[in-house]
């Protein structure tokens, strides 16, 4: 497939795309996923919603306003007049977007698509050093931040990028700007195949890597995931904890609600009792979080709040089979788990209701394929564990980064996920591939020991690494917050390592165990492993 001509007069991003020799198969099997040649992804959830459900319908609710589909349309109109005629922004030049999840934050976001520019949104607590990291890589020309986080962005220095503010008292403020504007705008005509945005990777040590996704793939995702298996109604509320500068969090509170005329409700931060709350008193029906807020809202006793939903998702980490069967013995709801990737946007493998199977992932959502393979790239026979490879609508594309062939080969989408798929197709997650522990020449998967002590009514939470031993090679460390009124010690240590021989291979049981407060998360909940693989250093040096 041949790239459409672009009408981004800055060619950086497809200059910096992989040679298409290094691509993974792309195949759009769906007719939905039929697009045309020009597409700009933002007029069509946008504009198109407003033509075609009305400019009164509520569209982005907080604790203290509400946007109607008019209000962000006239707004992010007027964010993409500011880019193109006060700050001279030309199609295909970087914005980097910089706050929490509110209502400017995604009309800046639709602002910068519908000017033809290319959106870099990104966390909103990422220190100085951090930014300029990720300027250095996607070369911004505008960065759009909420005055409350100008400090960070101020010290990182970024040379020749344009920083404007927005929801201060600044007369040059981005709000005020904006309101010297009509706010009607003619979209630029992108092409399908134009970037849309960059997405940096979580999660992982050293250098960022950059994905490239087009107008066509934010599509993709509403018209795979979400609309054969997440399946939004228009009079649906949606809310949830990831950031909007997490791919995840993009497609659960701004893509798919607004694809199909919903609302959402915008949490700048929420704990997992303030979430619950929130569920209930706004008519919350679709929920986006991870397994420790599911897990958090039932500990503390709330999980009536979670009565009104339709649907809840999971996601950022494999969901145990036992907050699963505990999310759905207290709400009778049946959580929809899925694995998605940065790489590929958003979920691509899932299922829904009856389709569920606790403590499976699910299978490939309509419009994909996976499959488990060896090293070699040879599919494995079901049983047994092997990387997970994926094909679909999308796909990895790094930008200037030679870790492209890491990622994918023969063609396929290598997510760096061990798994297994059992004789009916359904896919089981063992471990990141790089979270396995070979210990005494045992290769042990950190998560399934995780779900095995997460079973313990002493266990709060917990997470689990290898730790060097001069015996073992790796031995299984588990770092383990002890539920409210149980004392850590020797006795609890011992009766944590019985309960694990009795749940999994005994082989398996973590041989050294620490309490502690708390554990190293990303702001969307997930386990950040490399985090513990360092308080495991630090612990041992002392």
């Amino acid at each position: 497939m041949e790239l459409s001509p672009s009408a981004h007069a800055d060619s950086f991003c497809r200059d910096g795309l992989p040679p298409r020799s290094l691509w993974p198969e792309l195949h759009f099997d769906l007719p939905e996923l039929d697009y045309p040649d020009r597409l700009n992804c933002a007029e069509r959830l946008l504009d198109e919603a407003v033509a075609r459900w009305g400019a009164d319908r509520p569209c982005l609710l907080t604790a203290a306003e509400q946007w109607s589909y008019g209000d962000l349309l006239r707004r992010a109109n007027q964010v993409a007049r500011v880019l193109t005629e006060d700050l001279a922004l030309v199609p295909g030049q970087r914005v980097l977007l910089r706050g929490p999840n509110n209502p400017w934050l995604v009309a800046s976001w639709f602002g910068v698509l519908k000017a033809g520019g290319v959106a870099v949104t990104t966390m909103p607590l990422l220190r100085s050093s951090e930014l300029a990291q990720l300027a250095e890589i996607s070369q911004p020309s505008v960065a759009l931040c909420d005055h409350r986080y100008l400090e960070a962005l101020d010290r990182a220095e970024l040379p020749g990028v344009t920083v404007l503010a927005y929801g201060g008292d600044d007369a040059d403020d981005l709000q005020s700007r904006c309101a010297a504007k009509d706010g009607i705008y003619e979209n630029v005509r992108t092409a399908a195949d134009d970037v849309a945005l960059i997405a940096f990777t979580s999660g992982t040590t050293g250098r960022p890597k950059a994905t490239l996704h087009f107008h066509r793939d934010v599509l993709a995702n509403s018209d795979t995931f979400s609309r054969h298996v997440l399946r939004p109604r228009h009079d649906d509320v949606f809310t949830g904890t990831p950031p909007i500068g997490f791919t995840f969090g993009l497609g659960g509170l701004v893509v798919f609600p607004i694809h199909v005329g919903a609302a959402t409700l915008l949490l700048e931060q929420a704990t997992p009792e303030q979430l619950a709350e929130a569920v209930a008193e706004h008519g919350v029906t679709v929920l986006f979080t991870a397994p420790t807020a599911y897990r958090a809202i039932l500990a503390a006793g709330m999980g009536d709040r979670l009565l009104g939903l339709r649907c809840c998702v999971s996601a950022g980490e494999a969901l145990p089979e036992s907050v699963w069967r505990d999310v759905h013995a207290a709400t009778g709801l049946r959580v929809i788990d899925g694995i998605g990737a940065t790489e590929m946007l958003h979920v691509f493998i899932s299922a829904a209701d009856g389709d569920i199977r606790p403590g499976s992932t699910g299978r490939p959502v309509p419009g994909y394929r996976a499959m488990v393979v060896d090293e070699n790239g040879r599919a494995v026979p079901d049983g047994e564990p092997g990387r997970l490879a994926v094909t679909g609508p999308t796909g990895c594309r790094y930008l200037s980064d030679d870790r492209q062939s890491d990622y994918v080969q023969n063609g396929w989408n290598i997510t760096g996920d061990t798994y297994v798929r059992d004789a009916d197709g359904y896919f089981h997650f063992v471990a990141r591939s790089d979270d396995m522990i070979v210990s005494s020449g045992y290769n042990i998967a950190g998560p399934e020991v995780e779900r095995a002590l997460a079973t313990h009514p002493a266990v709060a939470d917990c997470g689990v690494v290898g730790v060097p031993d001069d015996r073992r090679g790796m031995l299984v460390k588990a770092y383990v917050i002890l539920s409210d009124g149980v004392e850590p010690g020797e006795d609890t240590v011992k009766a944590l390592q019985d309960h694990v021989k009795r749940t999994i291979a005994p082989y398996k049981y973590p041989r050294a165990i620490e309490f502690v407060a708390e554990l190293p998360r990303t702001s969307n909940g997930k386990l950040r492993r490399a985090g513990l693989r360092t308080l495991s250093r630090t612990t041992a040096d002392e």
